[in-house]
């Protein structure tokens, strides 16, 4: 801005404020259309698109307000001739009262532009400030899905999260201790003592592995300051990791079936169903606690997005079991502490029954919502997104956003033995239409036609990674 009023000044500009202000609002959307295409345009080795979240909503100045104004309007307009739903970056908004909650806050007309970007291209997700405040995690905004880091202070008094990570989840299946117990509380117990210790061992050697990187290995994060600080050839990577800068996940999957092998699959309104499933998120923090205080490094409790482990860990388990019904019958596990995905609770209800466990867990986790297409119904869907602001402390709303090229059709596309097909002119050609679905915490585009899965590499590559 200040450069601008510079030229216009030199240039013998008449009007210079109006000069100034209309192309630095230029320059701030074409950075913001730029960064959008370069993530989605941008593979890592793999073939993948990168992981890579954006966090904003709480900067009150003019140009604050446009950066994030020119962010949500971009996701808004979609890319490219299709104007397809991007799959990053990821899109967080951070709520708080004062800025951006109620109607009279300086924000709340930027929120309701967040909320119409939410009804069409499914992001930006919610974190509440509130909320994350008394978990401790007011300066963290989870990277990528759901994992979070804890506050930390550096070596000169202040908080940051710069340049500081997260070193790996291994996960732990608890639906199997809940089968190995025989229904037998005191034998559960006993296991999941048992499969921590293992747990515990087997985070010691990632920690290890990672510890034994030199500069070399990997010379953007540690020799060019990805890392906040750039390290010689010959020093240790430790400082990045140790004094419990970084974290190390122990993770969970299956709260649902494991409580259903003691108290049966109608067990969400059952309080001593409840009170065992917090007992034993509790006891899980209990030792993630215990070992932080053990070793340099921070332990924490982490909600496994699961993107292979859902069906990973039930065909093994219907191998060893067989068919167990609501257990290993249904082909998969539920992600972490979420509701019964075959259940149709209102959102209300799915907000509240989840929102005791985040709290617990705090190192990894998410809430969703599945909600009907709500472009037509924004009011509706703010009030959900409020009430999800006073419970949990990191929000989602899943809402069908498909799009047919063909007729223009937008809303949920059928599903069919082939994938998916608009239901009005019944196209289910890949080319000619855009299916967006959320999956373990990252937008992804399905197959459509799996016979032809050669022709559409990139979709595969995205569906593999969700």
């Amino acid at each position: 801005y200040q450069k601008h009023k510079q030229d216009a000044i030199e240039y013998g500009i008449k009007d210079i404020e109006t000069y100034a202000v209309e192309k630095t609002k230029k320059d701030i959307y074409d950075a913001c259309q730029s960064l959008e295409y370069q993530i989605n345009s941008l593979y890592t080795s793999n073939g993948q698109t990168p992981f890579f979240t954006v966090g904003f909503g709480l900067g009150t100045s003019r140009w604050e307000r446009y950066i994030q104004q020119c962010i949500l309007n971009i996701r808004i307009e979609g890319l490219g001739v299709n104007k397809e739903t991007a799959i990053f970056p990821k899109l967080i908004y951070v709520l708080k009262k004062g800025i951006n909650v109620n109607k009279d806050d300086i924000n709340y007309d930027i929120k309701q532009l967040a909320i119409k970007c939410t009804s069409e291209r499914i992001y930006p997700d919610y974190l509440s400030a509130e909320i994350m405040e008394s978990q401790g995690l007011t300066d963290s905004v989870p990277m990528g899905c759901r994992s979070h880091l804890h506050k930390w202070m550096d070596e000169n008094g202040e908080y940051t999260t710069s340049g500081r990570a997260n070193m790996g989840v291994v996960t732990l299946n608890l639906p199997r201790i809940a089968m190995e117990s025989d229904s037998d509380f005191d034998k559960f117990w006993e296991l999941l003592e048992e499969r921590a210790d293992i747990i515990h061992e087997a985070l010691l050697f990632r920690i290890n592995s990672v510890l034994q990187a030199k500069p070399k290995n990997a010379p953007i994060l540690y020799k060019e300051g990805a890392m906040s600080k750039k390290l010689q050839e010959n020093e240790s990577v430790a400082s990045r990791y140790l004094n419990k800068r970084a974290t190390v996940s122990f993770g969970y999957i299956g709260m649902y079936e494991t409580v259903s092998v003691f108290f049966g699959p109608e067990w969400e309104n059952n309080s001593q169903a409840k009170e065992f499933s917090v007992k034993i998120l509790s006891v899980l923090k209990d030792k993630c606690d215990e070992w932080t205080k053990e070793h340099d490094v921070k332990f924490s409790l982490y909600g496994t997005p699961s993107e292979s482990l859902t069906d990973k860990f039930c065909k093994m388990d219907y191998n060893k079991f067989g068919s167990i019904e609501n257990i290993t019958d249904k082909g998969y596990y539920t992600n972490s502490f979420h509701y019964d995905t075959r259940k149709h609770p209102t959102p209300f209800e799915k907000i509240k029954f989840e929102s005791p466990y985040s709290k617990i867990a705090s190192g990894g986790f998410i809430h969703y919502v599945e909600c009907p297409n709500m472009k037509q119904n924004l009011m509706a869907l703010e009030s959900i997104i409020n009430y999800a602001y006073s419970h949990v402390g990191y929000f989602g709303v899943n809402s069908p956003i498909d799009r047919c090229y063909e007729c223009d059709f937008s809303g949920e596309f059928n599903s069919t033995e082939h994938g998916y097909e608009c239901p009005k002119c019944h196209n289910d050609d890949p080319e000619k239409s855009n299916v967006v679905r959320r999956l373990c915490g990252y937008l992804g585009q399905p197959l459509l036609r799996p016979e032809i899965e050669g022709r559409h590499k990139e979709i595969a590559s995205r569906q593999k990674h969700m």
